[in-house]
């Protein structure tokens, strides 16, 4: 399929090319959103707490596109783009939409829900980087091994089953119970639409790794910076707009889980499942050692300070800095690129 793809795109001039990825990022948000809803509606039916939407299955839909993006360009040969994508959205994640969210609206939060994954965030990117550190290699650049990313899918599957236990001993402290119940046609529909936004997630990835691949070419822009600004971005869309209306819903603890918890998959998931189905690993760039790593890791330590302060809310002066930092690491991107 990806021949065939190639071969339909390659002729097309800059603009069409353009058009395609517009399409393709606009065709997986759609896609992670609709699988979002079913799955929200399946836990309704089937009384699952809300927390475990929101530390699971809400940050799971949203961290999809950026699985299959990445996953598919490490199986094709990418592991730029594959780990570009990954480490672009936990940037654009916690710069900007986080950042954004509180410019629109302070947010609230709740410094006991999300202490230990607050934690466990700094330390999943604190491995990925200490981990594909150059030294540990031959050459300038760095690998994540396939052992890596098989020991990153085991603590994803720790962090799962520790977020269900942990969500189902809350449940099990509040009062409101849901005792609604669904029909098994209505389960088995909402399992069906949910396949369907898994489809079409693939599908527009499918599609969206050969056109930024060609785009690339075209342009001499390293696929890598183009990973993890312009994919990074439209792969980050689902967790844009969940955490833009929660914000602004007034549900801000929600919006923070699910950033906090899509980034953890991001590492977890995300890099663990496409370092484990490439044998040789994901080779590290030596730019990401100059702007990624520094990046990702100045904005996620600027994060958990402004979650550790006494008024339990992130204003919006701290939103403005958490922006401006995503907007001087864009800048660091295009630095290199002229």
């Amino acid at each position: 399929m990806e021949d065939l793809i190639l071969s339909l795109i390659n002729p097309l001039p800059l603009i069409f090319l353009l058009g395609i990825i517009a399409i393709s990022l606009y065709t997986l948000s759609k896609g992670a959103d609709l699988l979002i809803d079913e799955a929200v509606a399946v836990s309704s039916y089937l009384n699952v707490p809300k927390a475990i939407i929101g530390a699971t299955i809400v940050s799971l839909g949203t961290t999809l596109p950026e699985l299959s993006v990445s996953t598919m360009a490490a199986i094709q040969g990418s592991p730029d783009m594959a780990l570009g994508n990954a480490v672009g959205s936990i940037i654009t994640n916690t710069g900007l939409i986080i950042g954004l969210a509180a410019v629109l609206r302070p947010i609230d939060i709740d410094p006991d829900s999300i202490r230990i994954q607050g934690w466990l965030k700094l330390l999943s990117a604190g491995m990925l980087i200490a981990f594909s550190l150059p030294f540990l290699s031959a050459g300038s650049e760095g690998t994540i091994s396939q052992t890596m990313g098989f020991l990153f899918v085991a603590m994803l599957i720790a962090y799962l089953y520790w977020s269900f236990k942990e969500s189902k001993r809350e449940s099990a402290l509040s009062e409101n119970k849901n005792d609604e119940e669904a029909s098994k046609a209505e389960i088995t529909k909402r399992f069906l639409l949910m396949g369907v936004g898994m489809a079409i997630v693939i599908l527009s990835s499918q599609v969206l790794i050969p056109t930024v691949e060609v785009t690339a070419i075209k342009l001499g822009v390293p696929k890598s910076i183009i990973a993890a600004t312009l994919v990074a971005f439209g792969t980050s869309l689902p967790e844009l707009t969940t955490s833009i209306k929660a914000v602004l819903r007034g549900h801000g603890d929600l919006a923070v889980g699910n950033i906090i918890g899509a980034d953890i998959l991001n590492v977890l998931f995300v890099i663990g499942v496409s370092a484990a189905v490439t044998p040789e690993g994901l080779l590290v760039p030596v730019l990401f050692y100059k702007i990624h790593y520094p990046a990702m890791a100045v904005i996620l330590l600027t994060f958990r300070f402004v979650t550790l302060n006494k008024g339990n809310i992130i204003r919006r002066k701290e939103g403005a800095i958490l922006m401006a930092l995503y907007l001087v690491y864009l800048g660091m991107n295009l630095t290199n690129f002229i």
